[in-house]
């Protein structure tokens, strides 16, 4: 497995995978709806931000992206292909999404998390600072603020 540099011409692959990775957690189909727009990435958003691809056997199977704005960076998007969760494709990437937020910069990166995925951002040494509201149809929701100093 390798990270590599996304080209704009990766767009259509990288919303397939974080469609798929955020489908994994058996949110109803109205709410995967709802995120569409959120989870679609667009050859202008990879050629705006540091986005890269975890590349297994010649395909695709995760890509993160950072988001650089003074000192802070912020890890935008960090998805995994279902069948890969587990095999060290999102500590690979996670650690990818650190370098270039330290080539930029910034002191710390800051992650705005899926409930589901909060332990993994703890796993990989961020701590929660926060948590913002995410109401879905009448259901209370929040999302965990999390950051790591670099």
């Amino acid at each position: 497995m390798k990270t590599v540099r996304a080209s704009p011409c990766d767009a259509a692959e990288l919303t397939a995978i974080a469609r798929a990775a955020k489908s994994q957690w058996g949110y109803p189909e109205s709410w995967l709806r709802r995120w569409e727009e959120a989870l679609t990435i667009t050859s202008e958003y990879i050629r705006a931000h540091a986005t890269y691809v975890a590349v297994s056997d010649g395909r695709a199977v995760g890509f993160c992206s950072v988001i650089t704005r003074g000192n802070e960076a912020f890890l935008d998007h960090l998805w995994v292909m279902p069948a890969e969760t587990g095999k060290g494709m999102g500590r690979a990437l996670f650690e990818r999404a650190e370098g270039a937020a330290r080539a930029a910069g910034a002191a710390c990166l800051r992650v705005e998390s899926d409930p589901h995925a909060e332990g993994f951002y703890v796993r990989m040494g961020a701590t929660r600072y926060g948590r913002v509201p995410s109401a879905m149809d009448e259901n209370e929701r929040f999302l965990p603020l999390l950051e790591k100093s670099l």
